[in-house]
């Protein structure tokens, strides 16, 4: 059985609005985090990502009151980061309303906590962010890479991206795994906001590293940019934020796209709701939703064959 590709927009937040940069620098404002989750839960988002960029250098906990307010306005899954190290932290952040907790920085720190998160919350809860840069100061015992005649390794970097940390990412990556993890986050910080596609050789060694499901981030600039790591990589899903938060594209549309290149996606449901709910929220379109309804599920049906 083919499992179908999952579409999950990203809201980066600091200060309490959705932030984007470039290379994790440059941080410019969004919007609104409550607005743009509604947005995307109603354009039929698979999952959403919440991430408290400066959490963990500010060294604080996630913003939990924001994150409930989020929950709130969504009904699909939710994944939530930043600032988490303990226990309690993801206790916190699970009884706000996130359905997963997201840990990095903290993992580094303590990588024990995986294993922790783990055995009392279940494997499906705990993901893993790794932010990745190439490093071309080679070192032994590090796996090497050549691109464009030039050699390099992938180093983990911490506290949204500002220090290394020495370890290389597929041995991370192995670790992870083997401590718990039941998903993991890839960012590519080379490709962070550049809009010029994902890090297809960075997810593909991540990819073929480990066995639990990985998230491509970094990079996207539009939908084709989507096809690309899902044809060319076997990565679980594609996280983006650029393409969504500036209404370049909309959830839906993109999923239209990736559909019509043969690639897997959940694309009835969210035009069947969608449609629903805009109807209703419209007085002179009462009388015609049933036909509306059955329009959207022919639709669907069509769609999916």
């Amino acid at each position: 059985m083919v499992l179908t590709k999952r579409i999950i927009p990203c809201l980066d937040v600091a200060n309490g609005r959705v932030v984007k940069g470039l290379n994790f620098e440059s941080i410019k404002d969004a919007g609104d985090p409550v607005q743009l989750a509604e947005k995307y839960s109603t354009e039929g988002a698979d999952e959403l990502v919440f991430l408290d960029i400066t959490a963990s250098s500010e060294q604080r906990e996630t913003i939990k009151s924001l994150v409930k307010k989020v929950a709130e306005v969504i009904d699909i899954p939710f994944t939530v980061g930043g600032g988490v190290k303990t226990l309690q932290h993801a206790r916190d952040i699970l009884l706000n309303g996130a359905d997963k907790v997201a840990i990095n920085t903290g993992a580094v720190k303590n990588p024990e906590v995986i294993t922790e998160l783990m055995e009392l919350f279940g494997k499906q809860c705990v993901v893993v962010a790794i932010d990745s840069r190439r490093n071309y100061n080679l070192e032994k015992g590090k796996n090497i890479f050549s691109e464009d005649g030039k050699k390099f390794w992938f180093e983990v970097f911490i506290y949204g991206g500002k220090k290394g940390t020495g370890l290389d990412v597929i041995d991370w990556a192995k670790k992870i795994e083997e401590l718990g993890a039941g998903e993991i986050l890839l960012t590519s910080i080379d490709r962070d906001g550049t809009k010029d596609g994902y890090d297809i050789l960075l997810t593909n060694e991540i990819v073929h590293a480990v066995g639990i499901p990985v998230i491509a981030s970094g990079g996207c600039g539009k939908p084709e940019d989507m096809i690309d790591i899902f044809k060319n990589t076997e990565v679980n899903a594609a996280l983006a934020a650029s393409i969504f938060h500036y209404e370049t594209h909309s959830v839906n549309r993109v999923k239209e796209m990736i559909k019509e290149n043969d690639i897997d996606v959940r694309y009835w449901i969210y035009g069947f709701f969608r449609s629903i709910s805009y109807a209703t929220l419209q007085p002179k379109n009462w009388f015609s939703i049933p036909g509306k309804i059955v329009g959207v599920i022919s639709k669907c049906i069509f769609a999916s064959s």
